[in-house]
């Protein structure tokens, strides 16, 4: 048989759900300009997830056709997201061409699958599941050794008290705010009032926790798509 002619990176395939243009609506890089590049597929079903809908469908796109479609938008900072992107392999050879491209790129990851296949150059946001969300249980807890002190960021999504003194419990125990860039407490918006964890940060005296909101829920309905 001749032998078999592997892919180049910018043929690989991903899966695809949506590219967009909007502004960062978390992280320390809110408020910027970025295109959003959202994967198909999950591998976890958090009880209040707004992204349900990456979980199926899609189509396929070679990593050239979207290097294209990031290039004609023009902005130099570029998300990856989900889903969970590293739920594809194909997400790291895509984050890999980004990056010689120029581009500054952040993945959003759940932390259930491991960061550390990543290029170095990517902005890990690692998003540990607390309880309510149901799948605190598929935290990977061997990633928080691959997080990059200067460059990571790690974040909780917060439902409740119970929440909060978990995450509260976690950033203490495993020393996050020496390990990464920065450590985001949100609230869940909807469920829980988000004075109600400015309090509690302040009680405890959390002081290098960040807390944030979802800028783009208030800029646009919580549920709109694309922005």
């Amino acid at each position: 048989m001749p032998p078999t002619t592997m892919p180049s990176r910018t043929e690989t395939t991903v899966r695809m759900n949506e590219i967009y243009c909007s502004v960062q609506g978390e992280s320390t890089w809110a408020g910027l300009p970025c295109v959003f590049i959202r994967l198909a597929r999950c591998n976890l079903r958090c009880r209040w997830c707004d992204t349900k809908y990456s979980f199926y469908g899609g189509e396929n796109q070679t990593i050239g056709e979207i290097l294209d479609q990031v290039k004609a938008i023009g902005v130099p900072l570029v998300e990856i997201t989900g889903g969970e992107p590293l739920a594809q392999k194909s997400c790291v050879p895509l984050a890999e061409a980004l990056i010689d491209a120029g581009y500054t790129v952040l993945i959003e990851t759940s932390g259930s699958l491991p960061i550390n296949t990543l290029p170095d150059a990517v902005v890990r946001i690692m998003d540990l599941k607390c309880p309510d969300s149901d799948m605190s249980e598929h935290n990977d807890w061997s990633n928080i050794e691959s997080l990059q002190p200067d460059r990571d960021e790690v974040k909780f999504v917060i439902a409740s008290r119970r929440d909060y003194e978990w995450s509260r419990d976690v950033v203490r125990q495993y020393n996050l705010t020496e390990r990464c860039k920065a450590v985001l407490f949100s609230p869940v918006f909807g469920e829980v009032v988000p004075k109600d964890i400015v309090d509690w940060i302040l009680e405890d005296d959390l002081h290098e926790v960040r807390f944030q909101l979802q800028m783009h829920k208030f800029i646009w309905p919580p549920d709109e798509r694309g922005v």
